[in-house]
């Protein structure tokens, strides 16, 4: 498979991952590095999801590479991502229920990642099963 014969449902993964890659890192990145209107408009926003999620747009960005490239290793890396995300979710679980302060659209935020993520493996999943990736 190449690029210009992806099945016609593969290109929303491909632009969705690389497109919230690129806007996860804008966002996230204003927060962390630029101290102006966007940080004051995170609210309470909590250091440690915002890092992790700086991070994981480049992550995103490979993804849809990977996706759009046909690269076996993108099921792994989708796989790693929800996990990761999950994972850093049920953290924030435990500091809001330990009393930590935070912005209810980061709940929303990171809902939206994981089933996009877990989504997104699943593609991975049965593109790699029904042997559409060959690289």
């Amino acid at each position: 498979m190449n690029i210009k014969n992806h099945p016609f449902w593969l290109w929303p993964v491909i632009i969705i991952s690389i497109a919230f890659g690129v806007l996860t890192i804008k966002s996230g990145g204003a927060v962390i590095f630029i101290d102006g209107v966007d940080r004051q408009a995170a609210g309470n926003y909590v250091n440690f999801i915002v890092w992790f999620n700086f991070i994981a747009g480049f992550l995103y960005i490979l993804a849809g590479l990977g996706f759009l490239f046909n690269q076996n290793w993108t099921l792994k890396l989708a796989v790693a991502i929800a996990v990761t995300t999950i994972m850093l979710f049920a953290v924030f679980v435990v500091y809001i229920v330990m009393g930590g302060s935070y912005e209810m659209r980061t709940i929303i935020a990171m809902s939206l990642r994981s089933v996009t993520w877990i989504s997104f493996s699943l593609v991975a999943y049965y593109l790699a099963k029904n042997k559409q990736y060959l690289n």
